[in-house]
């Protein structure tokens, strides 16, 4: 099992000065580093946060409107809805397709966004320990959503070795084949070095999508 070359985070535009200065954070840690603590934080870190937010940073965290709690309860299997915002927001994440990170990109219309398009084979060289892999949006419950749980996050090593076999075991999941690609890679906590595997950054205004064929930048240059 092999990943792309590339791989993708997509983040908002006024987020990039803290992740050249600070890499890319989940949200946990930015609450940590913001220092808030009770009521405020249990509703942007355990509960489904409706607004685009700034923390005290000036750092801001996005909404996650296709979260609704009642559809998580339909979904999910061995955790409460709460438990599960807990779980992502605990995580970064990044795109292996581009189309996802373009859809991604349409939800956050019309604020400016920066594309970090990263070597994704450097990041699990230095990272394999914390990187864990998903075959579905985990960020989206609308429609009809897919069955999901802790065990949807498939750590590296055994999904390089086994697949999703994990997954649907502990999930009572029919088998998905070996190959069946990933949606999502994920790594607990962040990335701190993240500016090490950035092969190029680009920049989306209102209105503009994502291509390989739009101008990039080095995070040096920038």
């Amino acid at each position: 099992m092999k990943l792309p070359q590339r791989i993708y985070h997509l983040a908002e535009a006024a987020n990039w000065p803290s992740i050249r200065r600070n890499g890319l954070l989940s949200t946990t840690v930015l609450l940590d580093r913001a220092g808030l603590r009770g009521e405020r934080r249990n509703r942007l870190e355990c509960c489904q946060r409706l607004e685009h937010t700034e923390l005290p940073t000036g750092v801001y965290l996005r909404d996650q409107k296709p979260l609704p709690a009642a559809a998580l309860r339909k979904c999910l299997v061995g955790m409460t809805p709460f438990e599960w915002y807990a779980l992502i927001n605990s995580k970064v994440f990044f795109w292996l397709d581009v189309d996802r990170l373009n859809r991604q990109r349409d939800a956050c219309e019309p604020r400016p966004q920066v594309v970090l398009e990263v070597d994704a084979m450097r990041l699990v060289a230095h990272h394999s320990d914390r990187i864990a892999l998903s075959r579905i949006n985990t960020g989206n419950a609308r429609r009809r959503p897919a069955t999901r749980g802790r065990s949807t996050f498939v750590p590296y090593r055994t999904w390089a070795e086994s697949g999703w076999i994990s997954e649907g075991g502990r999930l009572g999941l029919p088998a998905k084949r070996p190959n069946h690609p990933p949606v999502e890679l994920t790594v607990a906590e962040g990335v701190t070095d993240i500016v090490r595997f950035v092969v190029g950054v680009h920049h989306l205004g209102p209105g503009e999508q994502f291509s390989h064929e739009m101008p990039s930048w080095r995070v040096g240059t920038l």
